[in-house]
């Protein structure tokens, strides 16, 4: 569901809101009931977390056991 981005014209509050894009634009201020206008955002783009990723599992070996050796090494140092 989108989250749309709100402004009261009367108490100067931003806030957001999670709706559907078939539900209509809110009208008022949950807060005070001022008139509100929906602000243009720029969204919460995507975020990739954990493996499935091509720096994580489409690496060469080379550099798999590059970075292996060069942690091996690091940890030896301390």
């Amino acid at each position: 569901m989108p989250t749309y981005e709100y402004l009261c014209e009367l108490c100067g509050r931003k806030f957001e809101i999670f709706q559907s894009i078939n539900d209509p634009p809110l009208s008022h201020c949950p807060y005070c009931q001022g008139n509100v206008k929906r602000l243009i955002s720029g969204g919460g783009g995507l975020l990739f977390k954990g493996s499935g990723f091509y720096a994580t599992d489409y690496r060469s070996k080379a550099y798999k056991e590059s970075a292996k050796k060069e942690k091996e090494s690091k940890s030896d140092e301390t």
